[in-house]
């Protein structure tokens, strides 16, 4: 099971101010998804949100979290008043059934985007709005699933940036070529291995433990 950042208390909160900021931010101030969420996530309120900052998650409006993100990637804009219509549309389900998906997977949104669950790519779910969120829940695990399994691992990036074969960096690391081609090939997870491991293909790459966690 996973755990949780912050109690489900909070959780219904949460999921109706990211809906509302998600509306504000493309209804009321005309910004296209993608562009307003990777605003979110380099903001650091995605951070201080999926972390369960109590100012974030319940203690600022939809509206006010809006302003925060604008205000934190020094973005100019006319402030202008929601409009906070009566039917909440696909905007506001957007951002809504997110905030559930990452309190009930713990997923980083930037992890989320990186792996195909764009605001955009949400959006056109919208279908599932009627559905029981388990629903959406397992729909976006296999868009996350299928996009991980092409995007290539930070052990390959960084293997191939150093211009090592996988016979070479076995050499130089002492971790088995089998073990590093289970890691490539996602077949075993890099995060779950011993830490002597990862220490030692870090050590032959000359990189960060960091940045060969996926």
């Amino acid at each position: 099971m996973t755990t949780k950042a912050y109690s489900e208390l909070y959780l219904d909160d949460a999921m109706n101010n990211l809906g509302d900021m998600v509306e504000y931010a493309l209804c009321d101030m005309g910004f296209e998804a993608d562009e307003f969420f990777s605003r979110f996530i380099a903001s650091g309120v995605a951070t201080d949100f999926e972390r369960g900052n109590p100012k974030y998650v319940s203690g600022m409006s939809g509206f006010e979290l809006a302003e925060a993100v604008l205000k934190a990637t020094d973005m100019e804009y006319k402030k202008k008043t929601p409009s906070y219509p009566e039917f909440k549309g696909r905007e506001y389900w957007a951002g809504w059934i997110l905030a559930y998906y990452q309190w009930e997977t713990n997923q980083r949104f930037e992890d989320m985007v990186k792996d195909g669950l764009s605001l955009s790519a949400v959006l056109s779910m919208y279908i599932l709005h009627e559905a029981d969120v388990s629903k959406f829940v397992e729909c976006a695990n296999d868009i996350i699933a299928r996009n991980k399994k092409k995007r290539k691992t930070g052990l390959y990036n960084i293997r191939k940036a150093r211009g090592f074969t996988q016979q070479q960096l076995s050499e130089a690391s002492g971790v088995t070529l089998r073990m590093i081609q289970l890691y490539e090939q996602r077949q075993n997870d890099i995060g779950k291995a011993q830490a002597g491991v990862v220490l030692r293909l870090a050590k032959a790459l000359g990189c960060n433990v960091e940045d060969l966690m996926d």
